[in-house]
């Protein structure tokens, strides 16, 4: 009976000890993957600042209404064009992030339930 014990004790132990190896891999993965999307973030944050600064130096140089509104139309047009794809392209590093998050915890519960089973 204490054979038992101290066996259920060093299992409950190996399984803690991966569980929280585990845990620390995905967080890493997490933190890293917010990391790049927070990068992708700035740097579309500058570029449309950019596109709006260059715009409005346009809009000051243009020689007649006309001008102005077609400025204004082909900026709106990129802008948003560019929000979508980038909106897009975020979403996708969003879902990168959840699955290489997952990875270690799934495959750590995918060995215990073999050993399990063994």
């Amino acid at each position: 009976m204490v054979e038992q014990f101290q066996k259920f004790g060093e299992e409950f132990h190996r399984a803690g000890k991966n569980g929280f190896d585990a845990a620390i891999r995905s967080f890493g993965d997490v933190n890293q993957g917010l990391q790049a999307i927070a990068t992708k973030v700035a740097d579309y944050q500058k570029k449309a600042l950019e596109d709006g600064t260059r715009t409005f130096e346009k809009l000051m140089g243009a020689k007649s209404i006309e001008q102005a509104v077609e400025i204004q139309a082909q900026f709106a047009k990129t802008a948003y064009d560019t929000y979508i794809a980038e909106m897009s392209k975020i979403g996708q590093m969003y879902v990168a992030v959840a699955r290489n998050a997952y990875k270690p915890v799934a495959q750590t519960v995918d060995k215990r339930a073999q050993e399990a089973t063994s």
